[in-house]
């Protein structure tokens, strides 16, 4: 296992202004959040010019971009495109969301069978991020999805798991599917709050996740919505140093 950050919480800074901070914080690796926002590095340009995105990486930044997370509608034809500039960018992990709550579950394991087969075109694995409000905010329903479709994995965010009812409080049943994490400070109520100050047990998950043979990532995650810029830096590099002394 290793720690990465996301570049989700830098939406205020230009893409090579993103890097360069979570370098500074001491991060090696990291992922590429992509969704329609900004006037950079959108999910629809890298779509557009994936060899061109694979070279301007290369230019900006010497960390090593171990994931993709793909925010919103995922177009079929973009996302192909995406998971070439992946392969190029010898990127293995891709995370897109789930349907929205109340989605019908066949047209949803349709859809998934598809981006699938897509993805593996190119050598990349598609993970469902687990996530309030979409069909995988149930962990047996995220399950049976990865259950139902060959090849499909999760991107567990155990944040969204704290909330709500003692059913979703435990996601065990889910780890074996899990390829991926996204993580941050939580408790029942607040989805995020600073380092320390949250009931997310690490150690506990970390444990489980090892016994497993996961090898991947653990991607500290913060929300740009509930991050404080002047303290950013800080929280990033908090549960950096927490995580790896977990290692």
């Amino acid at each position: 296992m290793y720690v990465a950050a996301t570049t989700r919480a830098f939406s205020d800074l230009s893409f090579g202004e993103s890097l360069q901070q979570i370098e500074d914080l001491e991060f090696d690796r990291f992922e590429l959040c992509l969704n329609e926002q900004g006037s950079e590095w959108t999910f629809s340009d890298v779509a557009e010019r994936p060899d061109e995105h694979v070279q301007h990486l290369k230019e900006l930044t010497r960390l090593t971009p171990v994931a993709i997370d793909i925010a919103g509608d995922v177009d079929r034809v973009q996302f192909q495109s995406v998971c070439r500039f992946a392969k190029l960018s010898k990127i293995t992990q891709l995370t897109i969301p789930a349907s929205s709550t109340g989605a019908p579950y066949n047209t949803e394991i349709d859809r998934l069978k598809d981006l699938v087969a897509i993805a593996n075109q190119e050598s990349v694995l598609v993970s469902l991020k687990t996530q309030s409000g979409t069909l995988t905010e149930d962990p047996h329903t995220a399950a049976e999805l990865c259950q139902s479709v060959k090849g499909l994995r999760l991107t567990l965010d155990p944040s969204y798991y704290m909330r709500g009812n003692a059913q979703t409080s435990e996601y065990d049943i889910l780890l074996p599917h899990v390829s991926h994490t996204h993580l941050r400070d939580s408790t029942p109520t607040e989805v995020q709050v600073m380092t320390g100050l949250g009931e997310i047990d690490y150690n506990r998950l970390i444990s489980q996740l090892n016994k497993l043979g996961y090898r991947r990532a653990l991607s500290v995650d913060l929300l740009p919505e509930l991050t404080d810029k002047e303290t950013r830096g800080l929280e990033f590099r908090k549960l950096r140093l927490l995580l790896e002394s977990l290692l």
